[in-house]
């Protein structure tokens, strides 16, 4: 078998995948990128692209020491999925992949779940958005979030109040819970802890790095606001940025009191009373390339990519948009990024949904946040960004959210503290511990001058005194 030949060291890496990628017919190309950021000496940097998804990097000191580094870290994800299959074979190829089932299955398991305990906040289910991670072991929802409003009050400036409680953004802030929670686990004194979490020591880098054969994908129940529901036009080549370039549905967008507004609209007023966020398809398109983690997290582990994005959405029949949206509009900015991050192209796939919307989705303010290990689901208020009193779980009589930037900032001392990390312990502010994830910053300034240059528009500048607060 194939698989054993290259454990066996028969069997270089380079060559079992392009073997495989004729036995499963996978599109394959190992190619290069652009090794920046912390390196010390000049190094080489290629990557594996399968279908249009790459793998992590892979580094060396000649150009086939580099390829054959980014085959290895792309077959320490494959391979688990393939043995779990017991033979490579076309069945397992990914146009007859049963990933899709599993994952749905498992998130449906979820639903019902935290609903069987709480069936009063089942009208909430509706815009379900949850983050699953795959492994050896299986499939497992790890964070989940519901939700489809901003608030309707002016912005805090203590960092107590949600702002955005989209599903996907809720989703979101509970995965990086999740990610904290497993960091703890990684740096404590307790051996078996230490072994369950899903980080590892990454051996060319002081960041850790999520172990092989860990893979993580998106699941929506409703197509994200924004330029994913721009209108098919059959005109050009229909999946060309040229084809859409001629109108505004492509660009960024911003939400404001469940409405959304092209970045260019003259329909849209910017007023400081009124909070803007991005649009929810703008927010997955930046977390591809700078990752899901965000910027505290940063200063911990390697970038967190989504694989698959699943839409559950059954009033969507067509995901050009999205595909143009999250896939396209960044497509060559990889090379131009710090050492770690890239443009992460997900494959996107319709699949049945999970929970149907009983009226209006817009009268719906609730918000639901739930991530693995919690022992009860929080229920936060959209229009307000504050727990409400009848959440089963509630973090304090102020009511503030447990995924509040203060709560966010807690857990990253926690961190820091047990990674014995000074300098992040003495940092004075939340924002002054954004501004000290250094890569995180420079990718993020990149992809916002590459948007803005593609002529997609401007991203929105949050206040920095937002920010400026401490626990």
């Amino acid at each position: 078998m194939l698989i054993d030949r290259y454990k066996r060291g028969e069997t270089h890496a380079v060559s079992l995948l392009h073997q495989l990628s004729q036995i499963l017919q996978f599109n394959l190309e190992i190619k290069e990128t652009v090794a920046t950021g912390n390196t010390q000496v000049l190094c080489f940097a290629f990557c594996v692209v399968i279908d249009g998804v790459e793998y992590r990097t892979g580094m060396g000191k000649t150009k086939k020491e580099a390829r054959l580094t980014a085959a290895e870290l792309a077959l320490q994800e494959l391979l688990p999925y393939l043995e779990s299959k017991n033979s490579v074979h076309p069945e397992v190829s990914e146009r007859k992949n049963p990933v899709n089932l599993l994952i749905l299955q498992a998130v449906k398991d979820q639903i019902s779940k935290l609903m069987n305990s709480h069936p009063e906040f089942s009208a909430c289910v509706g815009t379900t958005a949850a983050f699953i991670l795959q492994s050896a072991s299986g499939f497992e929802v790890v964070a989940l979030g519901t939700g489809n409003t901003n608030i309707n009050v002016s912005a805090s400036l203590t960092g107590r109040i949600l702002h955005d409680s989209h599903a996907v953004v809720t989703a979101r802030r509970s995965l990086m819970r999740f990610l904290y929670r497993h960091l703890l686990m990684f740096f404590s004194k307790t051996t078996n802890l230490k072994e369950k979490s899903i980080f590892q020591q990454n051996s060319n880098s002081s960041l850790l790095s999520v172990k092989p054969g860990i893979t993580l994908h998106l699941y929506l129940n409703q197509l994200p606001k924004g330029a994913a529901h721009m209108p098919f036009k059959p005109r050009l080549n229909p999946l060309s940025i040229s084809a859409w370039q001629a109108n505004n549905e492509i660009s960024l967008h911003l939400s404001v009191e469940g409405k959304v507004f092209s970045v260019f609209s003259s329909s849209f007023e910017m007023s400081t009373s009124k909070v803007v966020s991005m649009s929810a398809t703008d927010k997955i398109t930046q977390w591809q390339v700078v990752g899901y983690q965000g910027a505290l997290l940063g200063h911990f582990i390697e970038p967190i990519y989504v694989r698959n994005i699943l839409l559950g959405d059954s009033g969507c029949s067509d995901i050009r948009g999205m595909e143009i949206s999250v896939r396209q509009r960044v497509e060559g900015i990889t090379s131009q990024l710090p050492m770690y991050y890239c443009m992460m192209r997900p494959h996107i796939n319709l699949v049945p949904s999970l929970a149907t919307n009983d009226g209006d989705v817009g009268q719906v303010t609730c918000s639901i946040n739930w991530s693995e290990g919690d022992s009860s689901l929080e229920v936060v208020d959209g229009l307000e960004g504050k727990t409400i009193e009848e959440s089963p779980f509630k973090s304090s009589a102020a009511l503030a959210s447990r995924l509040c930037k203060v709560a966010m900032l807690h857990r990253f001392k926690l961190v820091a503290k047990e990674a014995q990390r000074e300098e992040l312990l003495a940092t004075s502010s939340y924002r002054e511990a954004k501004r000290m994830a250094k890569p995180y910053q420079e990718a993020k300034n990149v992809l916002r001058a590459y948007l803005l240059q593609q002529g997609f528009g401007s991203w929105l500048d949050k206040p920095s005194v937002s920010d400026n607060f401490n626990m």
